[in-house]
């Protein structure tokens, strides 16, 4: 009998060797990055150990493969191009500045890319909070070609955020007024605000809405703003420390809702 042969993949961005018999049929797969072998056959536990060896570089976890939860199973009746999911921070910049990246030689940098700069390190801070059981979601677009720039959804419950490059300069916040540097005043959290109670109708939970202030060297607050809180971007993962609003279960049909296109299109 010939013997199963390992079979290199991608899913879902993660690294993936599938153990496969001759006839082409999966018996296992092993996510190295959870270092765990998802058995489908348990009475062929050794084969697949066996064909795997050469490529198991430490202990790893064997087992059947997990019981889908009701957010997976959304998610996999969920269209492609209804999915929010992949959407990058700053798509809609990307996408700016791809169609019109501007001449190549500039007196100025490029404000669009600073805003750019400033979303990805937000994003990414929220991304590092999956582990703690938050979701986060990035540029989720509202009626109107307005975006919300960062949703994230977890056991401390739903925040808005929105975010400006403050790069090296002063910002004074007087309601509803920002002002970030020499540029002229203006309603931010006006934005913020109607941001946040947009996704609070579509999702009909509490979202409370945040300010990101990327870099600023420093921030006078002239008038408190009503409901808005104010970050820099080294305390946005501060938020992972907030409980006791929502149940895994809550976060998950949260996200999988979120992450529909649908829900935000009767806005």
């Amino acid at each position: 009998m010939d013997r199963p042969r390992v079979v290199p993949a991608r899913r879902h961005g993660r690294d993936r060797l599938h153990v496969r018999l001759p006839d082409g049929r999966n018996i296992a797969w092993y996510d190295r990055e959870a270092a765990r072998v998802h058995l489908l056959d348990a009475e062929r536990e050794e084969e697949v150990l066996a064909a795997l060896g050469p490529y198991l570089t430490g202990p790893v976890a064997v087992g059947p493969p997990p019981v889908p939860t009701p957010a997976d199973l959304a998610r996999l009746s969920l269209h492609p191009d209804d999915d929010l999911a992949p959407n990058r921070p700053g798509e809609s910049l990307l996408v700016d500045l791809d169609r019109a990246p501007g001449p190549a030689r500039r007196l100025r940098p490029d404000p669009r890319r600073a805003e750019l700069d400033a979303q990805r390190t937000v994003g990414d801070a929220l991304d590092l909070m999956g582990g703690a059981g938050w979701r986060a979601l990035h540029s989720l677009p509202l009626p109107g070609g307005h975006l919300l720039h960062h949703l994230l959804i977890g056991p401390g419950g739903l925040y808005a955020l929105h975010v400006r490059s403050a790069h090296r300069q002063r910002v004074t916040v007087a309601e509803p007024q920002v002002r970030i540097g020499r540029l002229p005043p203006e309603p931010v959290l006006h934005r913020v605000r109607a941001d946040a109670d947009r996704a609070a109708h579509a999702l009909t939970a509490e979202v409370r809405p945040l300010l990101v202030l990327a870099g600023a060297r420093r921030v006078t607050v002239a008038a408190a703003p009503r409901g808005v809180r104010i970050l820099a971007v080294a305390a946005v993962p501060g938020l992972a420390r907030d409980g006791g609003v929502l149940k895994p279960a809550d976060v998950e049909a949260l996200y999988a809702a979120a992450r529909d296109r649908r829900t935000w299109a009767g806005l």
